[in-house]
C-alpha cells in the first residue's frame, strides 16, 4: 500500500499536476499592462445602493464635472458702450 498524501476537500488541484516542473513564473507579469486600459475605482457599500450600474455613476460624475467647470469658467463681460 503506498502512502499518498491526504487531499483537503478544497483542494482543486489535481494530483497529475507536477508542481516542480512550472518555473519561472513572475507574479504580476502583465499588471502593469493591464492597469494602464483600466480605470478602476472601489465606491462605498451605501453608494452602490444609489448607483446601482457604471452608467449612473458616470452620468452623475459628467453633472458634477460640467457644474464644476460652470463654477470656475471666468465669465466675459461685455463692454459698456458710451
Amino acid at each position: 500500500m503506498r502512502n499518498e498524501p491526504a487531499i483537503s476537500p478544497n483542494d482543486d488541484l489535481r494530483k497529475e499536476y507536477d508542481l516542480s516542473r512550472l518555473k519561472g513564473g513572475v507574479r504580476g507579469k502583465y499588471y502593469g499592462r493591464a492597469a494602464a486600459g483600466t480605470n478602476l475605482v472601489l465606491i462605498q457599500p451605501d453608494l452602490a445602493d444609489v448607483f446601482p450600474n457604471s452608467e449612473a455613476v458616470n452620468r452623475a460624475l459628467r453633472i458634477l464635472a460640467e457644474a464644476a467647470q460652470a463654477a470656475t469658467t471666468p465669465k466675459r463681460r461685455r463692454k459698456l458702450s458710451k
